[in-house]
């Protein structure tokens, strides 16, 4: 297993499990000091794992819940990888997520992360669609 398929294992596991603590822990072993986060989405950027680890560290305290993921699927090769799954951030509401993660030298660089909630699709699309389960159904 190469580093890069060892820290998307070890993000997988701690998401799962709704552990931000061990998340945190392992970005300071898989993580490169100078690492981006980027939220697109609020406009936020996160420089350097420090500043990652501390908003991890007051996540729960802050607003009260751990959130957990349920993989769809990891692609990718080389040293970008895109994961996709749901996230329960314990409303009931499954959240679409996606994010995408470079790898420079073995070390987790920058991660890109998109978070979307669920909607009922429009009726006028129903005659040109194939109806599915939702993602957080999956």
């Amino acid at each position: 297993m190469s580093d890069v398929d060892t820290a998307i294992e070890q993000f997988r596991k701690s998401i799962e499990a709704g552990d931000l603590q061990s998340m945190s822990a392992g970005f300071d072993k898989l993580a490169s000091d100078d690492f981006v986060q980027e939220w697109p989405q609020s406009g936020e950027r996160i420089r350097g794992k420090a500043n990652l680890k501390r908003i991890n560290e007051n996540y729960s305290g802050a607003t009260g819940t751990n959130p957990k993921g349920k993989f769809r699927r990891i692609s990718g090769e080389g040293n970008t990888r895109v994961v996709e799954m749901s996230i329960d951030y314990g409303d009931g509401k499954p959240v679409s997520y996606v994010g995408i993660a470079e790898f420079k030298n073995g070390k987790l660089a920058k991660m890109t992360e998109y978070f979307a909630n669920p909607f009922e699709a429009p009726a006028w699309r129903a005659d040109f669609v194939e109806k599915m389960e939702p993602a957080g159904v999956r």
